[in-house]
């Protein structure tokens, strides 16, 4: 069956408030990779934790993401018992994890707090318990703020809870959102959607399928394969911080305090606009490999997708730095995997051990069609468009909010010992920056699964 416009947008109406509305058609122009529909025994204390497959693609192992993914986004309100309430959302929260397994073929739900929880609420609690950036010298649950590249009119958002959701399934999505944000002391403020999935099989990936059947400007320019409508691969497995490596105990980098969010982790959340005819039309492909990885590649062919990012290809800052001063730019890997991969060899708090290189962040990030979002308590605050655009919900943990800002820094050429590459933030010679727009970003503390729900309440 052909999508018509009118047919798609249609579907983006239906998207307003509830059901999957105009990502139902990702399982129509999209198939769910084979799965194991059995979960490991036990369930793992991380929230932030789902184990995920793997292929190759041009001789390069990836991780198959989730086809579905949603984040929601609420204020608590109507709150007289706090300690009820936490009892609500954790009965809520076990239903959903015996109805599903942990796997992309069941669901994997995560639930983030942020600062305005935190002093609203426990802030006598928080103070006492939440961890400590010990590189930083400050919580590892830092103020949102902008970045170099953003601009003025980013929004920095104020929202008590996120939840991520992730499935194979959209129904599995819709129903443990349904029931979870029903419970009365819920208002939502956002709802988030999302799709992945490469052509690693061959064929039309399902972000230009998308893409095209919404008439998403520059959608015919996406390459058939693509796993994300700017054209690369950006799953490999090498590039993505493995284990519970972004758990704040195990590198060391956090003082667990009381050990309260022993097994927890730092999220950060936000939507980035992509303009993919710029992108396209503006850059040949040579100039996109340089600008997507580093200047100076000579192992990509014309067309490749799945570029290799191992240990082998990080850039340290001193050849960052050179290759800057030779070219006048500088890669977003390049300038990223200074801050976000293993400068040692380093061997976890339980004895595992990573070499030098591995990457420490753990992305779930997800392209979408949302413009900004799929549903807005405030659409005339935060933009909301029933107009289709391509964009990225840009999800992504890290041991603490101090690592993650260094790696958002080094993307705009600032670097933590002080060194600031000499180029305007938004210049197409660095990096992605001339075609990424941040329209929202927050910052959230994801508690270990036991302390889930309204973290600090029961003290």
């Amino acid at each position: 069956m052909r999508l018509t416009r009118r047919t798609f947008l249609g579907g983006a109406a239906a998207a307003a408030v509830g059901g999957g509305g105009l990502y139902e058609l990702v399982d129509r122009l999209g198939s769910a990779p084979a799965r194991p529909l059995a979960e490991p025994a036990g369930m793992p204390a991380e929230q932030h934790l789902l184990d995920l497959a793997t292929t190759h693609s041009e001789g390069v192992e990836v991780v198959v993401p989730p086809l579905h993914s949603a984040v929601v986004t609420a204020n608590l309100d109507n709150l007289s018992d706090l300690r009820g309430a936490q009892r609500q959302l954790e009965d809520v929260l076990r239903r959903i994890d015996s109805t599903y397994a942990l796997t992309p073929a069941g669901l994997g739900v995560t639930v983030a707090w942020s600062q305005t929880y935190f002093d609203t609420y426990v802030s006598t609690q928080a103070k006492a318990h939440l961890p400590y950036d010990r590189r930083a010298q400050k919580s590892v649950l830092v103020p949102t703020r902008r970045f170099p590249s953003d601009p003025a009119n980013t929004i920095l958002e104020a929202n008590d809870v996120a939840v991520l959701f992730r499935s194979d399934r959209v129904e599995h999505i819709e129903a443990a959102r349904k029931e979870i944000f029903d419970l009365p002391f819920f208002t939502v403020a956002s709802i988030r959607r999302g799709f992945a999935g490469g052509g690693f099989g061959g064929g039309q990936s399902l972000p230009k399928k998308m893409a095209v059947a919404a008439g998403v400007p520059g959608a015919d320019l996406i390459p058939d394969g693509s796993e994300l409508f700017l054209g690369f691969t950006s799953t490999q497995k090498a590039g993505l911080g493995p284990g519970t490596i972004a758990n704040h105990e195990t590198l060391g980098y956090v003082d667990l305090r009381s050990g309260y969010f022993r097994n927890g982790t730092h999220m950060h959340l936000s939507h980035i606009s992509e303009d993919l005819e710029a992108w396209y039309l503006n850059f040949d492909f040579d100039e996109r490999v340089l600008t997507a990885f580093r200047p100076g590649m000579t192992n990509v062919r014309q067309g490749m997708q799945t570029v290799p990012q191992g240990p082998a290809a990080v850039s340290p800052e001193a050849e960052l730095v050179r290759q800057f001063h030779k070219t006048g730019r500088f890669g977003h890997s390049a300038s990223i995997q200074a801050t976000s991969r293993l400068l040692q060899d380093t061997v976890g708090e339980d004895g595992t051990h990573y070499p030098k290189g591995t990457a420490i962040p753990q992305r779930a990030d997800f392209n979408t069609l949302d413009n900004p979002f799929a549903f807005s308590a405030d659409p005339k605050g935060d933009g909301l468009s029933n107009q289709p655009a391509a964009g990225v919900h840009f999800v992504v943990f890290n041991p603490s909010g101090d690592d993650f800002e260094r790696n958002r820094l080094a993307m705009d050429g600032v670097f933590p010992g002080g060194k600031k590459l000499p180029v305007a933030p938004r210049n197409r010679a660095a990096g992605f920056n001339s075609v990424l727009t941040t329209t929202h970003r927050q910052n959230f503390l994801v508690p270990p699964r036991r302390h889930r729900s309204l973290p600090l309440v029961e003290l």
